[in-house]
């Protein structure tokens, strides 16, 4: 399932070592099968091994050099797991207060840093709309560390209709851009907020830009125009976080 051709058919896809075998068993997801490599010897590959295996979860011990043909590294992992897509409609989303959504992000590491940065900042669900890729795509995954399974990911979807739905829901539609945007840390980002990420090379397209409620622009101080979308990903929605943590219903100071 290394083809995102293949992944779709079968509606799964395989991920590779004990740290992502170790947080899809934590959040629950449903794995269909996991695969060891001949004559492991690992104390973690042991460990999450044995607690799938308790969970029920059907153990296969993979002839040699098969691990290596199959694995998407130039190292492989010595463990291997099939779990089904993750994926969820649009609607599970109803009722949250701070969204990520993915328009056109197409690098697959960026990808994965978004939604690193997204859950460790306490985003309540991803939404990657068409044209952005896929989150399943091996590299996706192993960038997001395992965040994958910790938070709904919504696939699909014509932006400006994902984003008028948002609106609905009463979410300010709030993206980024390299500049004219207000100072990311002067916006009021302890209202219910999706924050909008565009293009890696091109931002957002000019018809969702237009649709915004709000732009925001990170500040640079040295002689860089702009920040790549995975750590402009990170760097909003940590503040975020902060401005959130200082909100009274959140026991600390107001700002």
């Amino acid at each position: 399932m290394g083809r995102r051709s293949a992944r779709q058919d079968e509606r799964a896809f395989v991920i590779e070592g004990p740290k992502l075998l170790h947080e899809a068993l934590a959040a629950g997801s449903p794995v269909e099968a996991v695969f060891v490599g001949p004559g492991v010897d690992d104390p973690a590959v042991d460990a999450v091994v044995g607690a799938a295996a308790a969970a029920g979860i059907a153990v296969h011990e993979l002839a040699a050099g098969v691990v290596e043909r199959v694995a998407h590294t130039v190292t492989p992992q010595p463990v291997l797991a099939v779990i089904p897509f993750l994926d969820v409609p649009v609607e599970r989303l109803r009722g949250t207060t701070f969204l990520v959504v993915c328009v056109e992000v197409r690098d697959p590491g960026n990808a994965g840093t978004v939604m690193r940065s997204a859950v460790a900042a306490g985003a309540e669900g991803l939404l990657f709309c068409d044209g952005s890729v896929d989150v399943y795509n091996p590299k996706t995954v192993r960038a997001s560390a395992g965040s994958l399974f910790h938070v709904p990911v919504v696939v699909g979807g014509d932006a400006v209709e994902v984003l008028d739905r948002l609106a609905g829901w009463g979410l300010a539609r709030t993206g980024t851009a390299a500049r004219a945007g207000v100072d990311y840390t002067e916006a009021d980002l302890t209202r219910p907020t999706a924050l909008v990420l565009g293009n890696e090379a091109n931002g957002l397209p000019a018809h969702v830009e237009a649709g915004l409620d709000l732009t925001l622009t990170i500040p640079m101080a040295g002689r860089s125009e702009s920040l790549n979308v995975g750590m402009a990903a990170a760097v909003v929605c940590f503040e975020v976080a902060r401005q959130r943590r200082r909100m009274p219903s959140a026991g600390g100071p107001t700002p």
